[in-house]
């Protein structure tokens, strides 16, 4: 997990929440900032197409904070690369 990949997840968590971006942290739970489970989606869907792979459905459910969404992708990248997931879509 880089400090490139934290920055552009909660750069990409503030702006689909309409959040200041100091608000959103590595530490930061998605309920803590007021995201419900549509939300969630919403913000998964963004992670995807800002890092070009697909989330496995399976995978999204566990996802409740910033930091396992950053180390759902980062498992992610590092297992086939962003471009290998991105084509199992």
């Amino acid at each position: 997990m880089t400090e490139e990949m934290i920055g552009r997840v909660t750069s990409c968590v503030a702006k689909c929440q309409k959040l200041p971006p100091e608000k959103v942290t590595i530490d930061s739970k998605f309920e803590d900032l007021g995201i419900d489970s549509l939300d969630g989606v919403n913000i998964l869907y963004a992670l995807e197409t800002e890092f070009n792979v697909s989330i496995p459905d399976e995978g999204v459910l566990g996802i409740k904070s910033v930091k396992e969404a950053v180390e759902a992708l980062d498992k992610l990248i590092s297992a086939g690369g962003a471009n290998a997931t991105a084509q199992a879509k």
